[in-house]
């Protein structure tokens, strides 16, 4: 049973009575959150905070439109507060909405406890080991190269603990944490400065960070990554034929094309409306989102049930090059005649569920990367995500910080951060070999779409053709 410290009775039992008498469609949402970071700079402390939000939104479904409220006060009479709140708001609208909201049905509601792996375990790790691991990376990452001059690593942890009632059934805990890294080096030459970094976020304990890379990587990446960019050459720019690596993809997945299937920016206009049943990508594709860590685990969006207490499954986007899917809440998907996909989450107790992402990645082939690499003559090996920007047509443009000319089948020189640019769904049709290795890798930091969410995405490496940008010096 689960109590919270400033109340008599469990939180979970005081909703259920409340939800017992109540006409229509409620849905509660209770949800804790202790968020920690420690930084170190220069072999200084810079950042050493704690965070804790706790609350309840409450969603009422009457007459057709939604009612929201949002409490810190979880006592009986707050939370009961709330509810008449929310009935308020969805009342006064229900007689001005054209469409009146309806939810699909499901038989996917969740009910029980769901303990992610990690979370006692790095619950009780002391902070004086996190902090020291920090300070020694940092110590280790400036001293690791004569050509770096300062070095920042940070760590950060997300305890999430959420309790989500609704009258259609579900009745659940969800207990999880998300701890990740970051390392940042600048290295310089008197004239010159350039900025390597690497970086790791998942969902689990400390040792899930280190599961494919040991902490010393991470450090070699960030370090080489500065000092090999004082000297690169720029690159050549135009369309050429690149391997990109699993982050790049997961960029690419999330950012290009996630985007564009999730239901509501469909109902908007985006490029993937009325596509369902088309070739969008090489026959080789197989783009899934997915609550679970598929193929790799630990994946930094890991999440059980949704914020609609849905059970999260795999959710098969693209299917051997065709269309076959969005990404749905409960409204989209009776609008859209299908089921729930499990995408509706919320960051805070005061945010209403948007359609969201989880895992976002594509699955990986029957390639041999060195194989791939053969293959080119004349192109890049493209990895470093720096972020970008997509739109809803599907045309993107990102930034890539670590990166090596292809010369006649063989990886060649570092050259300077290049630009990424193309139609997403072109690019994905140009795709001729997919490699059978696979890994998580934007596990770290957010995405942004009203409100902040933890995603992940990843996948294998590709051969494909895109717009390179060349860098500067």
């Amino acid at each position: 049973m689960h109590y919270l410290a400033s109340m008599a009775r469990p939180v979970n039992e005081i909703i259920q009575n409340i939800a017992s008498g109540f006409p229509g469609y409620l849905e509660f949402r209770y949800h804790n959150r202790r968020m920690r970071s420690l930084g170190v700079r220069k072999g200084e402390l810079n950042e050493n905070s704690f965070k804790q939000i706790e609350g309840a939104g409450i969603r009422v479904l009457s007459g057709g439109s939604w009612g929201f409220a949002s409490t810190s006060d979880l006592t009986e009479s707050g939370l009961e507060a709330a509810v008449k709140k929310a009935s308020a708001m969805a009342n006064s609208m229900a007689s001005r909405k054209k469409h009146p909201v309806q939810l699909a049905g499901t038989d996917r509601m969740a009910r029980g406890e769901f303990n992610l792996d990690g979370y006692f375990d790095l619950q009780s790790m002391a902070l004086e080991e996190k902090f020291q691991t920090v300070k020694e990376s940092e110590e280790n990452l400036r001293k690791s190269n004569s050509a770096i001059e300062t070095a920042v690593c940070q760590y950060t942890e997300v305890f999430e603990e959420k309790y989500i009632f609704n009258t259609d059934g579900s009745d659940c805990w969800i207990r999880l944490v998300r701890p990740e890294l970051r390392f940042v080096a600048y290295a310089g030459d008197g004239s010159r400065i350039s900025r390597g970094y690497d970086s790791v976020g998942t969902t689990g304990g400390w040792n899930c960070l280190f599961q494919n890379r040991p902490l010393e990587k991470y450090i070699d990446t960030a370090a080489r990554n500065a000092s090999d960019l004082l000297n690169a050459g720029n690159a050549e720019g135009g369309r050429k034929q690149v391997i990109l690596s699993p982050a790049m993809v997961g960029l690419l997945s999330h950012e290009a094309i996630g985007h564009t299937v999730e239901a509501d920016f469909v109902q908007a206009g985006s490029v993937a409306q009325g596509k369902l049943g088309e070739m969008v990508a090489s026959s080789l594709v197989n783009l899934c989102d997915s609550g679970a860590s598929e193929y790799s685990p630990h994946a930094g969006g890991e999440l059980p049930v949704d914020d609609e207490g849905v059970y999260t499954e795999r959710t098969e986007v693209i299917k051997e090059g065709r269309l076959v899917n969005y990404l749905h809440n409960r409204e989209s998907a009776e609008k859209f005649q299908t089921r729930p996909t499990g995408n509706a989450r919320a960051w805070e107790f005061s945010d209403e569920p948007l359609i969201r992402m989880r895992n976002t990645y594509i699955a990986p082939g029957k390639d041999d990367l060195d194989d791939m690499i053969a293959g080119i003559d004349d192109g890049y090996f493209i990895d470093g995500p720096e972020g970008g920007q997509a739109d809803a047509t599907g045309e993107f443009m990102f930034g890539a910080s670590r990166v090596n000319r292809i010369r006649k089948g063989k990886i060649a020189e570092t050259v300077q951060k290049v630009s990424v640019s193309g139609n997403a769904f072109d690019v994905l049709k140009s795709i001729d070999a997919i490699s059978s290795d696979f890994r998580w890798d934007l596990g770290s930091g957010h995405c942004g779409k009203g409100q902040p969410a933890k995603v992940d995405a990843g996948g294998p490496y590709l051969r494909c053709e895109v717009l390179v940008g060349g860098g500067q010096n």
